[in-house]
């Protein structure tokens, strides 16, 4: 098979470069788009009304809105994020425990106080400066601290418990 124009090299062969450029390309767009408003986004189990609980995009974003903007170790400068204000998710779930064990799509997993999460106003952010998180850039949900407003948060312990790529919380 040739290959006409600019992808075709002397010897009718497509140039590597451009076949790695379009393959790159496509898997940021997949990686890059949030989920569809039916898929389930995160599963909550464990100490909650009602069993395991799966959530859609637009179940979450109904739970409510806050925005915290901070400097965190993983983005350039001051960032905007954007999502459910972790007490009011907690209190929509019915969560009856005192830990959160929060695992993650790339398999971390931490146990993060409940009364960590509520007492220093961390959110579930879905977004990011405006934009809804892919998977590539830490979505499509990220626990997030107001790391410059509260600096009992600024350190290694909130740094791991600020998962990213959020898939099942248990409550324990």
């Amino acid at each position: 098979m040739a290959f006409a124009g600019a992808n075709q090299t002397a010897g009718g062969f497509m140039n590597i470069r451009c076949l790695a450029a379009s393959v790159a390309a496509s898997l940021v767009l997949v990686f890059a788009t949030p989920a569809s408003a039916d898929d389930t986004i995160l599963s909550v189990t464990g100490k909650v009304t009602g069993g395991e609980i799966n959530l859609t995009l637009e179940q979450i974003e109904a739970m409510g809105s806050a925005s915290i903007v901070t400097t965190t170790p993983w983005h350039d400068g001051l960032t905007t994020f954007e999502g459910v204000p972790m007490a009011r998710f907690l209190d929509a779930v019915g969560a009856q425990g005192t830990t959160a064990y929060v695992h993650a799509l790339n398999d971390f997993s931490i146990d993060i106080p409940l009364s960590d999460l509520t007492r220093f106003d961390a959110i579930m952010a879905v977004k990011t400066d405006g934009n809804y998180m892919g998977i590539a850039d830490k979505g499509p949900l990220f626990i997030v601290f107001p790391y410059d407003d509260v600096s009992e948060v600024r350190n290694e312990l909130f740094y791991a418990r600020s998962v990213w790529q959020i898939h099942t919380i248990e409550i324990e």
